[in-house]
């Protein structure tokens, strides 16, 4: 996995309408290196499948991704 070179980061928060390998996958090809959850909405669940499909995502483009 490629080391962060940079040290600006680009946070995103990852909600309903972004919680999909496509969108996710977009979002880290347009610089995102930060997902952000809110636990204050959504299942434990939710953000579990969230979190698997943000590792598979960084494992996918060898991109380290920050939760």
């Amino acid at each position: 996995m490629k080391a962060l070179t940079h040290r600006t980061k680009v946070v995103a928060t990852i909600g309903p309408a972004s919680n999909s390998k496509e969108v996710i996958k977009q979002l880290v090809e347009a610089g995102m290196s930060v997902a952000r959850l809110n636990f204050s909405h959504g299942s434990y669940e939710d953000h579990a499948h969230t979190i698997s499909l943000l590792r598979a995502v960084s494992q996918e483009l060898d991109t380290p991704i920050t939760i």
